[in-house]
């Protein structure tokens, strides 16, 4: 039985990365199945994102040609890096202008799998 691996990005997220890395690391490390439900059930804004993304690596694996078991689909590796940044600015007293930055964050998911063991005809 051979392990086949698939990844998705999600870049551009609109949620910094220190937020959506909380969210990440309740998903890291567990079947697909049982990270959906946990997604689906977590009240951040990050939570959505890191859902597609986990299924969008899912439906990449599941497409890949092979025949993989679904039972077995585990996130191999999900990591959350800052993304691109837009400068901004505020209105502040006395026609001043405050800048800030509108942080992204780049969501990569690996997800493996086995693949299902073709029985022999006699």
């Amino acid at each position: 039985m051979a392990t086949i691996f698939a990844h998705a990005y999600a870049k551009g997220t609109d949620s910094m990365p220190r937020k959506t890395n909380v969210v990440a690391a309740l998903v890291r490390d567990r079947y697909v199945a049982d990270a959906v439900v946990i997604l689906e059930h977590t009240p951040r804004r990050a939570a959505r994102a890191v859902l597609k993304a986990v299924e969008s690596a899912n439906a990449n694996l599941l497409n890949s040609g092979k025949s993989i078991d679904p039972k077995t689909i585990r996130i191999s590796r999900i990591s959350v890096t800052a993304g691109t940044r837009i400068r901004r600015y505020v209105p502040a007293s006395r026609g001043r202008a405050l800048p800030f930055e509108k942080v992204s964050s780049n969501i990569f998911v690996e997800v493996a799998g086995e693949e299902k063991v073709k029985k022999e005809k006699k």
